[in-house]
């Protein structure tokens, strides 16, 4: 049985949460968040694949959906936004880039805090809740993530559906449901970010390895 605590969720409940939805559908933990939060709810979602959108919108159509375009995406990402859009009348939230961001390079720590980060932080204000599309097997840093948590940089509670799924279980769901794909990964694009600083994935294993190459960085900074 999913959990409700009433409007006001303690947050050593949390990990109580997080334990009864650890096995639990990725679908039935966005219904758990859906019912919970409400309009206090906004699905972040980079548009590498729409899995988390299709479960969300068959338990609530006109679900907060946030894009963050960086204004260095794939012309194909941006295209494949707008065909996830139209497909499921998203109620699609694009939130863009701060105003001194264009003094940073692409892949610099300044550039991912003002593209991403403090755009995202902005999306937010006053919700109570965000769903990302964070998986443990996508890096180290995640290997731990659970499935409900508290979020202590924006004081919020985010939650990570898909957590405990693997790389393959998102592309069984993409091809069991027939949903749309974005037109990089045919071309070896496994993982999605930005175009100056994302190549295809080299073959070692690592779908993130193609994520700013030549560097040592893992992550933008949304998940730290």
């Amino acid at each position: 049985m999913l959990l409700d605590l009433g409007p006001d969720i303690d947050r050593r409940e949390l990990a109580a949460i997080s334990a009864d939805l650890e096995t639990a559908h990725p679908k039935d933990v966005i219904e758990w968040a859906v019912h919970r939060f409400g309009r206090d709810l906004t699905i972040a979602c980079s548009f590498q694949h729409c899995v988390i959108i299709d479960m969300a919108v068959q338990i609530d159509p006109n679900v907060e959906v946030l894009f963050l375009d960086t204004g260095y995406h794939f012309a194909e990402t941006l295209a494949f936004v707008d065909e996830v859009r139209q497909r499921y009348e998203l109620n699609l939230q694009i939130q863009r880039p701060m105003p001194d961001a264009e003094g940073f390079r692409c892949g610099s720590e300044g550039c991912c805090d003002l593209r991403k980060v403090q755009p995202l932080n902005a999306a937010l204000a006053g919700k109570r809740a965000w769903v990302s599309g964070l998986k443990r097997v996508d890096t180290d840093h995640r290997a731990a993530a659970p499935v409900v948590m508290w979020d202590e940089r924006r004081q919020m509670v985010k939650i990570n559906p898909l957590a405990a799924w693997s790389d393959a279980d998102v592309e069984n769901y993409i091809v069991n449901c027939a949903l749309p794909v974005h037109p990089l990964v045919e071309r070896g694009y496994l993982s999605i970010g930005c175009a100056p600083t994302t190549r295809p994935a080299s073959g070692n294993g690592n779908r993130r390895a193609g994520r700013w190459w030549g560097e040592a960085k893992t992550e933008c900074g949304l998940h730290l």
